[in-house]
């Protein structure tokens, strides 16, 4: 494929290099490098290409044999622990096992070289097959502690960096080691069936949990063979360590035995953890840099000059390194040794110059650092026997010591401190002592020094002095030690601190946590400032640091190593590289930096004005995730920090000048704050531009990268994927390129803003807050286990609720959009309600009780505020209590946010106090707390029967405002989603539902490019129904039926109330049609992450936001068919409930995945005996063939949609045994990124051509939306042994529930009519043959039950 052109007119006269090997000689390595992630398929002079390719090669190979190195140096180290090698299998895996028999097969590399597979990236843990034990029919995989899987190494780890001469040659033996508290510990496992075991064994009947000590073979606990009854009810959900609470600074492993049905037993591999202390435990004190502490000190001087925040903050910069060294006593007798560690902002740690781990830019996690830091451990226990052991700590910023700017986020509102660390090292003996060394605090022979990251920070990017890293090699051994130097208190130059070690200091604050929140409760109005109490004013202002806990999630790590798909030459030195879907990370560079060039002048946002005085040498990184229309750089505007910013060249959102005055702001980001990282030398010299690799305490949105100024574009360029390490298991794939897009746009923005915290976007604010986790985390737990997440994000929120019981908008105040909520510091009703909503999801799908008996008393007062402060504060708002004079005020709240409709704030508002009380009661249920319970349904009751008696008093059936205010958003979709409608009116309101129509849309982008169409493109747009008149101008209309009109919720309101109501063809073309609000239009444009808005923006909306992603979980559970069951807990049972379309146009075949803390469940359909002619895909009549898997200790229920014909029949048979799926769905996924490479999906483009001033389409195939098939249809299935067909006609069309056990089944449904799709009044209208329709609409009609609301019901609480 040729390369894209920048976004411009037709004739360019950009350089486009190919690269190719071109010798045979080098074929291997271009079949390597093509499974290697390591091709750039479009890049450098093909003379240069085959030497470039050569040595990467090489490089790559050298690496894979580094990467080696770890495991084989921990192999060893156990080995001379004297432990059984065979037994030291990884265990805990984050993914699939493969079988006994898969492990035979060869297995194909992954790709990475592409755009985002529609495939589950495999976690670290899935790369090895199970090491399981036994010849059980059910093997134990993906072991947990605490929800928390050990990483071995993160599965885009970049190539390990060159490191001092003086560094030691051992090696961490993982990325990432689940540390516990000694009385916190619990255990869960999921299950995978055996191939060949038989559906009637699929059943665990016991299990045995055994803890060792590393290096003993004694048992530390063993639970013994504990039975289980599962059909009794008696099942696994946790298992709690039961023994002798383990010491601290153990490290630990443990597995799992499980019996099945016949008794049989499977022995999982073993897996680590290690055991950390409580906060009253913690030997190590918080340390800093002394001149850094003084700037929060006002009896210094340069605590004065922090009067003026931006100057103090630059006092702090460069930022510090922290070291010690010290060694183990009775070497010989070590059996462990454990380095517990955090840092503010964030940290890496090196012992003795080897990086323990890859991940940092985001570590420790994002909390509320004066409520709760969370710590990493680290197994040195290779390191031990070294002569002596320094033990560096490398800093960022992160989100304590942030450059001072605030914007739409305000990050001055978090605690602040200067960088500052806690650090001890537990040594552990074989006769079961401990020591603790290396700890931090005063005269504990810690040392600081400023180093070579000059500035970091999470929104304007890393600046790396080179130089200074070259000339501090090796400053983390034992080589470069030297004594302290005395502390020069006068001076107030930081670059004069580069490389001159001092003491540490300790953290020193006279501000208690008391004060804090105090101070920021008054702020929020949670709190009246009469009500304050006195507090002694000292001179240490830095922020108290909250309590240490161990890490609740995995960090962020870089999950792919991406290769550029393009690189174009943009002149005077500048280069610019396309990695084909965007993500957040940064690019690494394999190879190091060529030296710069300097241009004529610099393009905007690459110069560094002081360098250039200075006459330093500097490389400038700038990222984005698209084009400027009319000049085709880099849209920096877009992924603007903080969304501050001048417009851009256009200046349609913001004037010229907007960010000159701005306080703190970075002057060579040339009034826009950019994403941008720099690498500057002073010396010029070339041989530290070749130690370049990346920048560590910062992560980037983007797709495209410019690289300036140099000669030739840097070679061995990579992207770093980065998110938080949860394992990924829900995908899903259809016949529909559409679909598929729609998913991969949500699914890779989910991605992008998996950050430690699930924000809303990964450039502008990067904040959490509560309404997008109720409207995309049903999504967010359909592709990943968030059990860990999740459960953190919680926790979060408790942290962050006022006294009065308020919950905030973000899990952080940070003053946003305080006005929408009712007032005394409360977030708006939705997304303050986030914590309660995600605490029932969390139980659904994860089945933790200790979650909710923790989080109940705090969600309780949160229903006291509402009960106390919501009538009066909805009052203020402009609502009177039977809405007769209801205006739908400005500044009423945000309700379903960013719809093409008027939002009915006072329906989410209400919804969201009635979702409130069905969670408190839904919760006290689970906890068996009766009074909670009934004071939870009595208050959801009340609403909800005010609710519906305010919407049905007009008379119309139509769920409206009394005064007849239709047409607002949500509304009946809501209505009837949420059970709210009473259970009579329910078909009558789904019937009136379809007289809501669309209409045209009058924004500004969309007339500009309508006027920039060629009018054969227009014409075609007008014949298809895409352009309507409004006025005298054509206009792209949104519609109700065709395409998207909702916001964040409704749009899930929407589809699953469609979908549930056998109307699920509706539901597919909504997501199906191209035009105006849908996915196709974002992908026309480029698109590969969600949009903020469905409408179009150059300037303004965010183009990678997750919180439209609703209806990627549709398309799992409705497209597909599986999810989970209503009334489930811990993920038990699943709900199958496949649906068709009307015609074959619309979909042929679908499925999908969906791991669950039980297993992995899977779907697959497809339509058979489809005629030759697509012209009958609306009329033949055709059979369908599903496929079904239930994982062992699983269960399901088959729900089929109604027959329309008396014909149809349906069967289903079961296989007799488990057949390889492991080998079907390593091939089904090959075939799959064969098929991608192929870029076989979205298949065009509109591209601006700024010669013309005029849009066009382009053919432009691409790897999104690529349709693959279900390994559950692999033809390596054919010979799968089936049982007697048993006939299911009765339940399809009396609508029961089939019953389903472990196992892998078939059903067949025949002669199923297909027809043609209604038309309704066009693109933009409603459809008479629905609303206008004889008798009942829908055949779910015929249930004459009450619709009440199930309080088991986690699916339909709101």
């Amino acid at each position: 494929m040729a390369p894209l052109r920048r976004q411009g007119g037709r004739s360019s006269n950009y350089n486009f290099y190919l690269k190719g090997f071109g010798l045979t000689i080098f074929l291997f390595s271009v079949v390597t490098f093509y499974f290697q992630n390591t091709q750039l398929k479009n890049a450098v002079k093909i003379n240069e290409a085959i030497a470039a390719s050569k040595n990467a090669f090489l490089r790559n190979l050298g690496n894979q044999m580094i990467a080696q190195k770890p495991v084989e140096d921990a192999k060893l180290e156990k080995e001379a622990m004297k432990h059984d090698s065979e037994e030291e299998g990884k265990g805990g895996r984050g993914g699939k096992k493969e079988s006994d028999e898969n492990q035979s097969k060869a297995k194909k590399e992954n790709d990475n070289t592409n755009a985002s597979l529609n495939l589950p990236v495999a976690p670290v843990a899935e790369q090895q097959a199970s090491t399981a034990k036994g010849n059980g029919s059910i093997i134990p995989i993906d072991l947990t502690v605490n929800f928390l899987h050990i990483i071995d190494k993160a599965p885009g780890a970049p190539p390990e960096p060159i490191m001092a001469s003086s560094a030691s040659s051992r090696r961490s033996s993982e990325d990432f080691l689940p540390v516990v508290t000694p009385h916190n510990i619990k255990f869960r496992w999921r299950h995978e069936a055996r191939t060949g075991a038989k559906p009637g064994d699929l059943t665990v009947t016991a299990y045995r949990v055994i803890v060792q000590t590393v290096g003993k073979s004694d048992a530390l606990w063993d639970s013994g063979k504990m039975n289980v009854n599962e059909k009794d009810g008696v099942r696994i959900k946790a298992v709690a360590y039961g023994g002798t609470a383990p010491a601290v600074g153990q490290i630990l492993r443990w597995s799992v035995t499980i019996w099945d049905g016949k008794q049989q037993e499977s022995t999982s591999a073993w897996t680590k953890f290690a055991v950390g202390p409580t906060q009253e435990d913690w030997k190590g004190k918080w340390v800093a840099h002394p001149s850094d502490m003084d700037t929060f000190d006002k009896s210094t001087e340069r605590g004065k000059v922090n009067g003026d925040r931006c100057s103090g903050w630059k006092l702090r910069r460069p930022l510090p390194l922290f070291r010690t060294k010290f060694s183990v006593d009775k070497k010989d007798n070590v059996a462990s040794a454990l380095l517990l560690v955090s840092g503010l902002g964030s940290f890496r740690a090196s012992v003795n110059g080897v990086p323990l781990s890859t991940s940092g830019p985001i570590d420790p996690p994002f909390t509320d650092y004066s409520k709760r830091v969370m710590y990493r451990g680290f197994d040195v226990t290779p390191f031990a026997n070294d002569p002596e052991i320094v033990v560096g700590m490398t800093m960022g910023s992160g989100w304590w010591d942030h450059r001072p700017i605030s914007g739409m986020a305000k990050p001055d509102l978090l605690p602040r401190g200067p960088a500052t660390i806690v650090a001890q090292v537990v040594v552990t003996y074989k006769d079961g002592t401990s020591a603790v060394v290396g700890e931090t605090g005063e005269k504990t022979g810690w040392q600081v020094s400023r180093g070579h990251i000059r500035e970091s920070d999470l929104f304007t990017g890393e600046m790396v002095d080179l130089d200074v890293f070259a000339n501090m090699e090796g400053w983390d051994t034992a080589s470069s030690w030297k004594e302290a130097a005395a502390v020069d208190s006068a001076n107030m130059d930081p670059y004069a601190e580069i490389n001159k070690w001092v003491d540490v200091v300790p953290y020193r604050t006279d501000v208690t946590l008391e004060q804090r929140v105090q101070t920021i409760s008054i702020r929020a109005k949670a709190m009246k400032a009469e009500d304050a109490k006195p507090f002694p004013q000292g001179n240490n202002f830095a922020d108290p640091i909250g309590m240490l806990v161990p890490h609740e999630i995995p960090p962020v790590m870089s999950m792919e190593r991406i290769a550029p798909d393009e690189i174009h030459d943009l002149g005077s030195g500048r280069w610019l590289f396309d990695f084909s879907k965007a993500f957040s990370g940064m690019l690494h560079f394999d190879q190091g930096l060529p030296e710069p060039i300097v241009p004529d002048s610099y393009p905007r946002a690459h110069g560094f004005k002081k360098a250039s005085a200075d006459g330093h040498g500097f490389l400038a990184v700038i990222y984005g995730e698209s084009l400027e229309m009319t000049t085709g750089d880099i849209n920096r505007v877009l992924v603007a920090g903080l969304g501050l910013h001048d417009g851009g060249p256009r200046h349609v959102s913001k004037s010229e000048g907007a960010t000159k005055h701005t306080y703190c702001f970075p002057e060579d980001h040339d009034d826009i704050l950019s994403q941008r990282d720099v690498y500057v030398v002073p010396s010029k010299r070339e041989s530290s531009f070749a130690k370049a690799r990346q920048s560590h305490f910062t992560t980037h949105s983007f797709r495209f990268a410019e690289v300036c100024c140099t000669k030739e574009p840097p070679s061995g360029v990579h992207a770093l994927l980065y998110r938080t390490a949860v394992p990924e298991w829900g995908n899903f794939d259809s016949s529909s390129v559409l679909i598929n897009g729609g998913y991969e746009l949500v699914k890779n923005a989910m991605v992008s803003n998996m950050l430690s915290v699930q924000s809303d976007c990964p450039h502008r604010e990067k904040l959490p807050y509560g309404g997008d986790l109720v409207a995309d985390s049903p999504a967010a737990l359909a592709f990943f286990d968030m059990s860990s997440f999740y459960k953190k994000t919680i926790y979060d929120w408790l942290d962050a609720q006022w006294g009065n019981g308020a919950y905030t908008e973000t899990s952080v105040w940070q003053d946003l959009n305080d006005y929408a909520g009712i007032g005394y510091g409360a977030g708006e009703t939705v997304w303050a309600s986030a914590p309660l909503v995600l605490s029932v999801r969390h139980y659904q799908n994860y089945g933790d009780e200790d979650l909710l008996r923790k989080s109940l008393p705090h969600h309780v007062r949160w229903l006291d505020f509402l009960d106390k402060y919501f009538d009066a504060g909805m009052e203020e708002k402009g609502y009177d209590k039977e809405l007769e004079t209801y205006t739908n005020p400005p500044k009423s709240g945000l309700g379903d946010w960013l719809a093409m409709r008027a939002r009915d704030t006072f329906l989410t508002h209400t919804g969201f106090y009635m979702a409130s009380g069905r969670c408190i009661a839904y919760m006290a249920h689970v906890l068996e707390e009766k009074g909670a319970e009934e004071r939870g349904m009595s208050v959801a009751n009340q609403i909800r029967d005010r609710i519906a008696r305010l919407y049905m008093k007009n008379g119309k059936d139509n769920f409206d405002f009394p005064k007849g205010h239709a047409e607002n958003t949500p509304g009946p979709e809501m209505g009837l989603f949420s059970r709210i409608v009473p259970g009579e009116k329910r078909c009558i309101v789904l019937k009136n539902w379809f007289q809501r129509a669309g209409h045209t849309w009058p924004g500004e982008e969309e007339f500009k490019f309508i006027d920039a169409m060629s009018e054969d493109d227009k014409n075609a747009w007008i014949e298809s129904g895409q352009l309507t008149k409004r006025g005298n101008r054509w206009a792209m209309g949104w519609s109700q039926w065709q395409g998207f009109n909702e916001g964040i919720f409704a749009i899930r309101y929407a589809l699953k109330t469609l979908s549930e109501t056998g109307l699920h063809n509706i539901a597919l073309r909504k997501a199906t049609v191209p035009g105006f609000a849908t996915p196709e239009y974002m992908m026309s444009h480029n698109a590969t992450t969600m949009w903020e808005s469905f409408w179009r923006s150059e300037d303004l909306y965010s183009r990678n936001h997750p919180m439209l992603g609703a209806l990627a979980e549709w398309m799992s559970s409705s497209a597909a068919g599986v999810s989970l069951f209503p009334t489930t807990s811990g993920g038990r049972k699943m709900l199958f409930w496949p649906q068709f379309p009307k015609s074959a146009k619309t979909l042929k075949f679908a499925s999908a995945e969906q791991g669950s803390i039980r297993g992995d469940y899977a779907i697959a359909w497809r339509f058979e005996g489809l005629p030759n002619d697509e012209n009958d895909y609306d009329s033949a009549v055709v059979n369908i063939k599903i496929r079904l898997l239930v994982p062992p200790s699983g269960e399901a229920s088959l729900r089929f949609p109604v027959p329309q014909s008396s014909s149809t029949t349906a069967t289903y048979h079961h296989a007799v045994t488990i057949p390889d799926l492991g080998y079907a769905k390593s091939e089904a996924k090959n075939e799959c990124q064969d098929r991608r490479r192929q870029k076989l999906g979205f298949s065009y483009n509109w591209d601006y051509d700024r010669d013309e001033g005029k849009w066009f389409k382009r053919l432009n195939g691409k790897a999104i939306g690529t349709p693959c098939d279900s390994f559950l249809f692999h033809p390596s299935l054919d010979e799968t042994l089936w049982s007697e067909t048993n006939s299911i006609t009765g339940r399809m069309t009396e609508r029961t529930d089939e019953y389903l056990n472990p196992g892998l089944y078939e059903v067949i449904i025949n002669d199923w009519p297909l027809e043609k799709e209604v038309e309704g009044t066009g693109r933009i209208g409603n459809i008479p043959e629905y609303f206008n329709a004889e008798g009942d609409l829908s055949p779910y009609c015929k249930d004459k039950s009450d619709f009440d609301w199930n309080i088991e019901d986690a699916t339909h609480i709101i």
